[in-house]
């Protein structure tokens, strides 16, 4: 029985010391590694930002490491040889080239040229039979008939006249028709000189020869076809000789260009050429559909290197202009357009939108949106960005 009573008694002797054991563990505990254990959360949310948002500024706060990571600098002015860069293209200069049209329709019996060749001047590029030549060789034969039978007729009266065997009457007769078949004779002739056809040709054929000299740049015609209609365009001839590279210049820079600005031209199929020449033309018309302005400088082109249809790419000089220039670090893409941040303030920044016109070693001219002295991110922007 003794032993039963004093049981109880040892075990919670046992469980009170255990407890104040645990107690005593747990205040060295926060004595040697501090109360944090108990408030970390608090502690953290008492930690400054890096930084903050105030309707359009971002304030950067004095403890944040962001200060020693962003790089701010005033943009400068300088002066710059402005180049305008622009898109272009080869094309046959439209004074040099003809379309090559027949004068009358019917069937073409042969095509001497094919697409690509070069033809001179005046040779033969199509034979065409045409009820219409016939009809017209028809005409002058008649008319050199009627010509020569009154000529005849007018010397018989003469003669006859001096003898006094004809009267004035039939002598003025006879020179009135022989006027006419005259008149006639020559009509029927420069009939066939207009279509071009040689009245002393026996085979009656219409030829069509080259209007100038060049290369057959466009073709759609093919022997065995008729020709109904004279305004269709048989083939196209271009003097290549001298080309065009137009450039196409946007709105914006209108203003930029003018007669006479001088050009340098490159091509993607020779990346080493380079072309020097001079505004020939600047259009006074904008076109609708792209917003662009053509202009157009001649060259050229003797060993026919430069073909119509090349792609190029159009330098313009403008002489040296003043312009603001930032390092290309400091510009920042944001959605379709290029910002920077600007300092308002001691380490308070706005994004600000603007328009580079060129970059180049590392530099990028700024064309609108920020005036010369203004501070700028010039690294570490990026930061900042939303």
């Amino acid at each position: 029985m003794p032993d039963h009573d004093h049981a109880p008694k040892a075990r919670g002797t046992a469980f009170l010391l255990s407890g104040i054991g645990l107690g005593a563990l747990l205040i060295a505990a926060l004595f040697t590694h501090g109360f944090g254990l108990l408030g970390g959360g608090a502690v953290a949310a008492r930690e400054a930002p890096a930084l903050v948002h105030d309707g359009e500024r971002i304030l950067i706060p004095q403890d944040s490491p962001l200060r020693s990571r962003l790089v701010v600098a005033p943009a400068s002015i300088q002066s710059i040889d402005v180049k305008l860069v622009l898109p272009g293209i080869v094309e046959s200069n439209p004074a040099h080239t003809s379309a090559v049209l027949t004068p009358l329709a019917g069937r073409i019996m042969e095509l001497k040229v094919a697409l690509g060749d070069r033809v001179a001047r005046g040779q033969a590029l199509a034979v065409i039979d045409s009820p219409d030549l016939a009809q017209a060789f028809d005409d002058n034969d008649k008319a050199a008939d009627a010509f020569e039978l009154t000529r005849r007729s007018l010397q018989r009266q003469e003669g006859q006249f001096k003898l006094g065997a004809a009267s004035e009457r039939d002598l003025d007769q006879a020179r009135s028709d022989h006027a006419q078949a005259q008149a006639e004779y020559t009509r029927t002739r420069a009939r066939l000189k207009v279509i071009g056809a040689d009245p002393a040709e026996h085979s009656r054929l219409l030829v069509v020869r080259a209007p100038l000299s060049g290369s057959v740049t466009a073709l759609s015609a093919v022997a065995g076809n008729m020709v109904n209609d004279p305004t269709q365009a048989l083939m196209t001839v271009a003097d290549l000789s001298s080309v065009w590279v137009t450039a196409l210049v946007p709105e914006k820079d209108v203003a930029a260009v003018a007669r006479g600005q001088a050009a340098e031209v490159n091509f993607a199929a020779y990346p080493d050429r380079y072309l020097h020449g001079k505004v020939l033309f600047v259009s006074d018309v904008v076109e609708p559909d792209t917003r662009r302005n053509k202009l157009r400088i001649e060259f050229p082109n003797v060993d026919h290197a430069l073909k119509p249809n090349m792609f190029a790419t159009v330098s313009l000089h403008g002489g040296l202009q003043r312009r603001v220039v930032l390092p290309s670090s400091a510009l920042l893409m944001n959605n379709d357009r290029t910002s920077v941040f600007v300092a308002t303030a001691a380490w308070t920044f706005e994004r600000r939108t603007v328009e580079p016109a060129l970059e180049e070693g590392g530099w990028v001219v700024i064309r609108s949106g920020l005036a010369g002295g203004e501070s700028v991110v010039v690294k570490g922007g990026i930061l900042l960005n939303d």
